[in-house]
């Protein structure tokens, strides 16, 4: 069963690509072709503006940066879902995402923890990148894993 998505997902032109990549189990940045540096979200790269951006790849893997344990819903769609845990994923490729931390205990959630993207279908037209500890038993497959 899906968990309740964000409210805000709905695409607008500068992150439509990220959220159509998401309906194929694909995680995206965007790219600086001047520098090579990578962003999300969509934005302009302070030394070579919005020009040079592009959409490409990434690995969907990071680490947790920072987190906090929800136990009290403020959203009553996420009451059957506290305690649970948001966290700043650390991307491999360098930016920062928020996301929610799931398929493990909130106890054993810490600052280096490795992690890998997963999928949630919420709407048939809306799919949610999530974050999981990366090898968690039990689990729904990856991008990667899902691509053969």
């Amino acid at each position: 069963m899906s968990r309740p998505g964000p409210r805000d997902v709905v695409p607008d032109d500068l992150d439509a690509p990220f959220w159509d990549a998401c309906l194929r189990a694909e995680f995206l940045v965007q790219r600086c072709g001047g520098c090579g540096r990578a962003f999300w979200p969509a934005s302009s790269c302070p030394q070579h503006g919005a020009a040079s951006m592009a959409w490409e790849p990434a690995s969907g893997r990071g680490t947790v940066h920072t987190w906090t344990v929800y136990h009290h819903a403020y959203d009553r769609d996420l009451a059957d879902e506290v305690p649970y845990v948001l966290a700043v994923i650390e991307l491999a490729e360098g930016p920062f995402f928020h996301s929610d931390l799931v398929g493990c205990d909130p106890g054993d959630v810490r600052v280096g923890l490795p992690v890998e993207v997963v999928y949630d279908t919420v709407r048939p037209d809306v799919v949610v990148p999530r974050f999981r500890p990366r090898d968690a038993p039990g689990e729904p497959p990856t991008a990667d894993e899902g691509k053969s």
